[in-house]
């Protein structure tokens, strides 16, 4: 590890600071990209997307890292600290729990999902809410929700199940350009294989859930509910919580459009929002 890791500066982005630690690692292995990559059991553009500061590595990432360098635990450790920053304490349990899991089932009720927001979505909602802070606090905010996106560029992504009720799309979030863009980014990510989108519109009714939560199941062990208070989350692995939870999703996945019907109506709003 270079010198930077052990002082104590705080780097204003942690991808782009770990991705330099890499590049230190695998330097003082005297190792070209390709063999490092091999050394590590990934694939080079992986190695390439963490070195330049794309993506932050993964947990199993850090700890091929760990294996190479034989340092136990200290790049898993800094790379969960990294993970972390801008993030308030309440939600650290939250992100552990959605790096682990290999379903995550969401239910948004005013604001997205932070996994799916775009820079400017998601500098919005920060701005509204801590209308006092500096660019650089507000940055750092911003950059800790993006990293969240991480999780899907894994090797093995979660499947990751959103319903979003209309009332978020139509919540005009720092302006109409804004909107259409994080539109256009919905229709985009529900594309993939691992990410199914659907939206309960208004004339569906009242919503089987007022609120927001999500269920996290992780590859091993029982699935878990997590829903917030304002600054403050809960973790729930009660039965019955866990099994209420799961009887309403269910309806809000029975009352909502399509997959197909839902990215039509984000293409839709995109042009709406453009006009």
């Amino acid at each position: 590890m270079n010198e930077s890791a052990k002082q104590g500066e705080q780097p204003s982005n942690a991808a782009e600071y770990f991705g330099d630690e890499v590049k230190a690692l695998r330097g003082a292995l005297g190792l070209s990209q390709g063999g490092f990559a091999d050394q590590l059991h990934y694939k080079q553009a992986q190695v390439s997307k963490v070195e330049s500061g794309a993506v932050l590595a993964s947990a199993p990432f850090a700890d091929a890292m760990d294996r190479v360098a034989g340092t136990p635990g200290v790049y898993a450790r800094l790379r969960a600290t990294l993970s972390k920053r801008g993030v308030p304490d309440w939600f650290a349990p939250y992100l552990d729990l959605e790096s682990e899991a290999v379903q995550v089932e969401d239910f948004c009720s005013s604001l997205l999902m932070g996994i799916l927001q775009t820079s400017e979505y998601a500098e919005g909602t920060f701005r509204a809410v801590h209308p006092r802070s500096t660019d650089e606090q507000i940055r750092t905010l911003v950059d800790a929700r993006l990293r969240r996106r991480d999780v899907m560029e894994r090797e093995s992504p979660p499947l990751l199940w959103v319903i979003m009720h209309e009332a978020v799309l139509r919540t005009v979030v720092g302006n109409r350009p804004v909107m259409s863009a994080q539109m256009c980014h919905l229709a985009e990510v529900a594309s993939s294989p691992h990410i199914t989108l659907q939206v309960l519109r208004f004339a569906a009714g009242a919503p089987a859930s007022s609120s927001s939560f999500t269920l996290l199941t992780p590859d091993e062990g029982a699935t878990v509910l997590y829903s917030e208070t304002r600054d403050q989350g809960h973790v729930s692995d009660s039965v019955s919580a866990v099994g209420s939870a799961r009887a309403a999703y269910e309806r809000l996945r029975a009352a909502a459009s399509s997959p197909d019907e839902s990215v039509a109506l984000f293409r839709s709003l995109a042009e709406e929002y453009n006009r």
